[in-house]
């Protein structure tokens, strides 16, 4: 009876991995997916600085979204504030369809910051609170975009700053060459 109890024990000890693997938040499990709709795939929010990074360069996607699903952990407001975080202002938006109706409201930045709201099939707000999740996958997994969105943000930069005699004449350029190599 002794090894038919560990066997049951690691059996189920496999199922809980093999399930907590499928979803980072249990409510939202990915092979329940019915439809992923992208419903802003990249915006401005107040806390955006064109100089720093331009929203238009980094475009959230259906695999975001799904990935995103997957890895996301949840944390508190106190967390996920932008007062209390690195924000780069900008923010894709998704309505995700599972096949019980539930629909789930996201907003996924490339920093792995995520908020998230539930709605009814008849697009109302539920009683659940809003989730605010962070995704440090999702982060890494943006990054490579997000280094090439910084590069165009600082050769834009630095063009207008020529172009406006701050700086002298092929001084972009350098500059730009010296950002690259310490990136």
């Amino acid at each position: 009876m002794n090894k038919f109890n560990a066997l049951v024990a690691t059996t189920l000890i496999a199922a809980a991995g093999t399930s907590s693997a499928q979803a980072a938040d249990r409510r939202y499990p990915v092979a329940y997916v019915q439809k992923v709709e992208i419903t802003e795939p990249s915006r401005r929010t107040a806390w955006e600085d064109k100089d720093f990074l331009d929203c238009d360069d980094v475009v959230l996607t259906e695999e975001d979204v799904r990935y995103a699903l997957l890895h996301m952990r949840r944390v508190s407001w106190n967390a996920y504030a932008p007062d209390n975080t690195d924000t780069t202002g900008c923010k894709g938006s998704a309505l995700v369809t599972f096949k019980n109706e539930r629909i789930l409201a996201m907003g996924i930045e490339p920093t792995g910051r995520i908020s998230t709201g539930e709605l009814d099939s008849k697009m109302n707000s539920t009683a659940s609170p809003p989730g605010f999740y962070e995704c440090d996958p999702c982060r890494e997994r943006k990054m490579k975009l997000l280094k090439d969105a910084l590069y165009r943000a600082d050769e834009r930069r630095l063009k207008k700053l020529e172009t406006e005699g701050k700086i002298p004449p092929g001084e972009a350029e350098r500059r730009l060459k010296a950002l690259r190599t310490n990136r």
